[in-house]
């Protein structure tokens, strides 16, 4: 039987990578051979894994018209149409990215895939609704009304019929579209150039907040569900898990998921509440299984960072003001953002407290980033060439030049980072599993750590680094503890900035800090810190008027830190940050290029008025962020 499946296995892929036109030997590697590029200290790989397509309603009833196929295209380097769209369906304007990904995956909305397809597929029963009209009829009042139903009532409409199952037949089309094209695109041959996954986005808005719960979901392989689990199917994040632990990871079948909970600057507390959806405290079993299925969460992206809060007063790290949205909820609702809302610094803190009250952390998170493109763009980062994402900010159809293509309160997004042997989905799966990842607001530096009791300075200038990281201590995402007594905690970190492309070369790094978050012995929780190698104050600069850079930096930083006031008594965790020197932000570079001074309003052209607004942030510094450590003393 093993040996039927398996051959229904290449047939299946030979017959996709036929109909896409790519070569039969993209399949040749078997999931336990060796890439050419093996190497078991593990090397960096940059992708992202956040990326919607036309099958997104939000990003289908806004123009975009990018196929799953498009956007894998785009990801390997190919040049695609992005937005706006003519009336014979070519681009008027394109994009290409200066450097390939090495891993990406189409995360289109599960909720409403059969509702869009329906819509916009004349062969599909239901597609002349009186839905699907105003759908086409009016694609914004379409994106507020069939998003509302799905996301916040957990409902279809009534095109769907009374159980749904028109929109779930309508559904399997494209989800199998996902599907072939994530095989036909991922590279099985022995360079293993560029790898995909398959997945989507469970998409849920915790009423009354209008807290975003969104979450992506990540196959290991092409072993998937018929459909995708969708929040009007599981409407909590525990009923989420269930589902796919009994559909997928413990089926038989060699399924297997995990899941990404996304932007959680926007989700009003909701994201990582201190009960369960049913109002009851957590307890330890709740807590193994969000550590089990969401190993990771995404500290960056399109719709800001959600590293921490900053407000003067509040915080005495300024660095957290970085992309911070001026609301703390997806649905828009007039509620100012607050520490507490869905910040991953402060639930890392709320995890130690929780460990010690349920023996288990349920906030044991690693970190990623990625773009939310809704144009089928993954990896579209850059500031000096940002189109926009879509979405939730300016839809593709209105974001034509002249003026700025996005809201000022977005960015381009981040890039996801996997240590790992090799680029397999097998290799990047097992990483993201074990956190041993980290994020980027778009640059490509190459950031390390590891922990270890004692290391010492001479390993930084060691030819075998890593190897001896591994074997002294544990990468990012791991757990440490207890120490042997006498012993100090130490951190090994290194970083290199983004090589950049010869148009467009990276920027030297300011800066590597540690960021230190403890238990004291009465329960309450601290945070400090620790700027560690580079320069306390920028050594480059930036001149916002030309948007030229200037100054010294560092082309690559590493030390062996030893934190000064551990107490091996303290629960505590450990995440680096690395600065990038000042740099313009997208917002600034069209402002520049569009002639805009605003001291003379004669220069604020149409679409340039955020170049003058109080809100307008012209200067950016660039970062990445680790996945912490966790040192656990001994159990009393």
């Amino acid at each position: 039987m093993l040996h039927i499946h398996i051959a229904r296995r290449v047939i299946k892929g030979l017959a996709v990578v036929g109909l896409l036109g790519l070569s039969p030997q993209l399949l040749a590697l078997q999931p336990d051979e060796r890439c050419d590029h093996f190497t078991p200290e593990k090397r960096p790989f940059f992708g992202d894994l956040h990326v919607h397509t036309r099958y997104s309603l939000d990003a289908s009833t806004q123009g975009t018209q990018t196929t799953p196929a498009e956007a894998y295209q785009f990801a390997r380097g190919e040049r695609i149409g992005v937005q706006p769209w003519n009336a014979d369906g070519t681009a008027q304007r394109s994009l290409q990215l200066a450097r390939p990904l090495d891993f990406a995956m189409v995360s289109d909305h599960a909720e409403l895939i059969g509702e869009v397809e329906m819509c916009n597929n004349p062969d599909v029963s239901g597609h002349n609704s009186w839905q699907c009209r105003f759908y086409r009829a009016w694609p914004r009042g379409a994106f507020y009304l069939f998003n509302y139903m799905a996301a916040m009532r957990a409902s279809h409409l009534g095109l769907c019929g009374e159980d749904g199952a028109l929109c779930r037949d309508a559904a399997l089309a494209p989800w199998q579209e996902m599907r072939d094209a994530a095989e036909a695109y991922n590279d099985r041959s022995s360079a293993c150039a560029f790898t995909t996954f398959i997945g989507y986005e469970w998409t849920g808005v915790a009423p009354p907040t209008g807290g975003n719960l969104h979450r992506n979901v990540v196959f290991r392989s092409g072993e998937v569900p018929e459909l995708p689990v969708s929040y009007i199917d599981t409407p909590g994040e525990t009923l989420l898990w269930d589902a796919l632990e009994t559909g997928c990871n413990d089926s038989g079948s060699g399924c297997e998921a995990l899941v990404i909970p996304h932007n959680s600057n926007l989700s009003a507390g909701q994201m990582f509440a201190l009960q369960r959806p049913d109002g009851s405290p957590l307890d330890a079993d709740y807590a193994a299984q969000r550590q089990r299925m969401e190993p990771l969460v995404e500290i960056m992206q399109h719709k800001g960072a959600s590293e921490c809060f900053y407000a003067p007063g509040v915080t005495r790290d300024e660095l957290c003001a970085f992309e911070q949205l001026p609301r703390d909820n997806i649905a828009r609702f007039n509620t100012p953002p607050k520490p507490d809302t869905g910040f991953l610094r402060d639930t890392w803190q709320q995890g130690l407290s929780q460990q010690e009250q349920l023996g288990v952390n349920p906030f044991r998170f690693g970190v990623i980033a990625s773009t939310d493109t809704h144009l089928g763009a993954p990896g579209a980062v850059s500031e000096s060439r940002f189109l926009g994402h879509g979405g939730d900010g300016v839809p593709a159809l209105k974001a034509v030049p002249p003026g700025l293509p996005d809201k000022l309160e977005y960015n381009p997004g981040g890039l996801a980072v996997i240590w790992a042997e090799q680029n397999t989905r097998d290799a990047l799966f097992d990483a993201m599993q074990r956190r041993e990842a980290y994020g980027t607001s778009g640059p490509r530096i190459v950031s390390r750590l590891f922990a270890g009791f004692d290391l010492q300075p001479e390993l930084c200038a060691a030819p075998d680094m890593a190897t001896q990281g591994y074997a002294q201590g544990v990468p990012m995402g791991s757990e440490l503890g207890p120490a042997p007594v006498g012993a100090s905690l130490t951190l090994l970190l290194a970083a290199q900035q983004d090589a950049g492309v010869a148009a467009q070369p990276g920027l030297p790094l300011q800066k590597i800090q540690v960021v230190k978050g403890w238990l004291d012995a009465t329960g309450e929780r601290h945070e400090q810190v620790y700027d560690v190698a580079g320069d306390p104050e920028p050594q480059g600069s930036v001149d916002t008027r030309s948007c030229a850079t200037a100054g010294t930096g560092h082309a690559s930083l590493c030390t062996v830190w030893r934190d000064p006031d551990f107490d091996p008594a303290q629960r505590a965790f450990y995440y680096s940050r690395v600065i990038e020197n000042p740099s313009c932000r997208w917002s600034q570079r069209l402002c520049v290029a569009g002639g805009v001074d605003c001291s003379r309003p004669e220069t604020v052209g149409e679409g340039f008025e955020g170049c003058c607004a109080a809100e307008h942030r012209p200067v950016v510094q660039e970062r990445a962020w680790s996945s912490p450590v966790w040192y656990q003393p001994a159990t009393l």
